[in-house]
Parts: structure tokens; C-alpha cells; sequence
């Protein structure tokens, strides 16, 4: 015996049937803000046909669901003041979520120097705990895309920080 579509099963409604691109592009961004280009790869995986993608697309842009540049720069914003990224480890991220260049470069401010020397310290703070070869956490920086000049600051910061500790420490015992 076949159930009606409304038929309840435990305590659940049954489906229909299979979901739209739409439906199932509502439920991917109920999840996660995500790029036009994201969404579009995720629907075509799921073996949506072309036409019917880009009228879910084009909808989600209508309803204002999907915006692309609004979506990049909260997700740079985001991630340039709440992470100890490098800006160009950002850039990467954003490339990699489907974002376009431009968009994405339209988002760094003008200037960086001061944010990256920052975040480069925090790294630094968080993977040596005493004194190191300043050659080790250049590399380890520039690895992380940090710019020469913020990284040599921090890596001056860092040893200079360090040596005060070792100095307030010394004087504590004597």
C-alpha cells in the first residue's frame, strides 16, 4: 500500500519528492553564506541541469539570498579582524569559496602594515614559547604569506618582548 505525499511517518511529514536547484541552493545557504560560483559547482555535482541552476540563481539574487560582493566583504572582514591570517592567505581563502579577484582585492584596505605586524605576532606568540633563531620565524612567516617587512617587525617585536621576559624574570630571582 502507498502512503499519500502527506502521509505522516514518524512524526515526520514525507517528502514530496526530489528538491528543486532552488530548494536545495535555500538549504545550502541556510547553512553557510556562500559564492555564486560555490553554489553553482555545488548544484551541477548534484546533477541539476544548466537552465534550471541559473533560474535558481538568478532568484536567490532577486530575493537578495546571493550577493556576491556583499558576501566577500563580510567574509574578508571576517576573517582580516577576527583571524591571525596574512592578507594574502585571505585572498586565497576567498579564491577558494569562488570569489573573483577583483572582488576580493577590492576589499584590503590601502593599508595593511600595521594589521599584518599584528597578526604576525599573534602567530609568533602562539608557536614559540622562548627565544629562536630569527631565520626560523622569518620562514615560518613568509610560509604564511606575511610580507617581509611586517614579518621583520614582528620577529623585532617578538625577541624584544621575549628578552624583557627572560630580563623581568631574572630580575625576579635576584
Amino acid at each position: 500500500m502507498e502512503l499519500p505525499p502527506e502521509e505522516e511517518i514518524g512524526g515526520k511529514k514525507k517528502a514530496k519528492g526530489p528538491k528543486t536547484a532552488l530548494m536545495y541552493a535555500v538549504d545550502l545557504l541556510a547553512r553557510q553564506e556562500q559564492s555564486s560560483a560555490k553554489l553553482r559547482e555545488k548544484l551541477k555535482r548534484k546533477n541539476y541541469d544548466e537552465e534550471e541552476i541559473e533560474a535558481a540563481l538568478q532568484r536567490l539574487m532577486e530575493l537578495h539570498y546571493l550577493d556576491d560582493a556583499g558576501a566577500c566583504q563580510r567574509q574578508f572582514d571576517f576573517l582580516y579582524e577576527e583571524s591571525r591570517s596574512s592578507v594574502r592567505q585571505i585572498v586565497a581563502k576567498l579564491l577558494q569559496r569562488g570569489f573573483e579577484s577583483s572582488m576580493i582585492k577590492s576589499c584590503i584596505p590601502s593599508d595593511t602594515y600595521e594589521r599584518e605586524k599584528e597578526a604576525a605576532l599573534r602567530v609568533l606568540s602562539l608557536k614559540y614559547h622562548r627565544p629562536a633563531d630569527p631565520r626560523k620565524m622569518m620562514a615560518n612567516l613568509y610560509q604564511k604569506g606575511f610580507a617581509v617587512d611586517a614579518a621583520r617587525a614582528a620577529v623585532e617585536t617578538f625577541a624584544a618582548q621575549m628578552a624583557e621576559r627572560q630580563n623581568g624574570a631574572e630580575d625576579d630571582e635576584g
